[in-house]
């Protein structure tokens, strides 16, 4: 079975101002910033000398534990944790474990933003990754099942925006995909209808079952849709016209397609830039499985360094 699919059609035509820049409410570009960006743009140019379709410098390390990595992406940067803990499944779902995804905007990301207060664009990116991950069946949550009806697993993914400068949606996908790629959660038995769940220094912890590695890619149009990018920067973000986000795994599969509000997009554009995000996708995820495996030879070597040591401790 594939990935479910949940596409979106405009909601409305508004001018052209911005959508993320109408939703985190950021002070607005000045007429001759804005008239710059949509000029350099014109002559297929961009502030910071990348073309149309090439994304930021990205960079992925990880944390001590599994499943926490950080992201930089341009001058975007974010931390994501993923945390597991046993629980009772849903009534409606006994066989189902449960998976959830919490952003939170923080002044620390951006100062147009209040802590503990929503706002539009926390709610607009929560839905895209909602529903390019989590109902895309990205984590198969059948897995997650310890005890039908009873007990299973509760997978949540914290994202934390340590400064936003654009394109939060796609680092964010991109972060959480790879925490929960490399994330390794205790093992459990159910022994006489009661569930022991056994420590890392017990037993080796279980890696998710991950069906497909989906990613969002957001577009950005400007000039009347004469002009589309990826990866925008906050400035190109508050100068653009409107945004098309396609979400999309190594296969070819969209399992998430939106066009909100702002200026329409041709359909052929639409499907040109669906061949462009399926590239770039490709090109992320392979990126993403070769710093997962330098970091997982890395514990496991260190993993090996400590078994010697305590060995010759007891051998002492």
């Amino acid at each position: 079975m594939g990935p479910k699919k949940d596409l979106e059609t405009p909601r409305s035509n508004h001018s052209p101002k911005g959508f993320i820049q109408r939703m985190s409410k950021e002070a607005s570009l000045s007429v001759a910033e804005r008239e710059f960006i949509l000029e350099a743009l014109r002559q297929d140019s961009r502030l910071d000398g990348r073309r149309a379709d090439q994304f930021r410098p990205l960079q992925i390390s990880f944390g001590e534990e599994y499943g926490h990595v950080k992201l930089e992406l341009g001058k975007t940067r974010i931390i994501v944790r993923i945390s597991s803990e046993v629980t009772k499944p849903r009534d409606d779902r006994p066989f189902d474990g449960l998976f959830n995804i919490n952003l939170e905007l923080s002044a620390m990301g951006s100062p147009a933003w209040e802590n503990g207060r929503t706002n539009e664009l926390e709610a607009y990116v929560t839905h895209v990754l909602d529903s390019v991950i989590r109902r895309s069946n990205a984590l198969d949550t059948e897995s997650l099942c310890i005890l039908k009806g009873v007990s299973c697993w509760s997978i949540r993914a914290d994202v934390h925006i340590i400064d936003y400068d654009g394109n939060i949606t796609d680092a964010a996908c991109i972060a959480i995909m790879t925490g929960l790629q490399h994330f390794r959660r205790p093992d459990a038995v159910v022994r006489d209808g009661q569930v022991v769940v056994y420590g890392v220094e017990e037993r080796v912890p279980v890696a998710l079952n991950i069906t497909h590695k989906p990613l969002s890619i957001t577009f950005n149009t400007f000039n009347e849709g004469h002009n589309v990018i990826l990866d925008s920067t906050r400035k190109e973000e508050q100068a653009s016209e409107g945004e098309l986000v396609i979400g999309i795994n190594n296969g070819g599969d969209v399992c998430f397609m939106s066009k909100f509000s702002g200026a329409p997009i041709d359909a052929m554009e639409v499907v040109t830039q669906s061949k462009v995000a399926l590239d770039k996708v490709k090109e992320i995820n392979a990126q993403i499985e070769k710093v997962m495996e330098a970091d997982l030879a890395k514990r496991a070597k260190k993993g090996m360094a400590e078994e010697s040591r305590a060995a010759n401790d007891r051998e002492i």
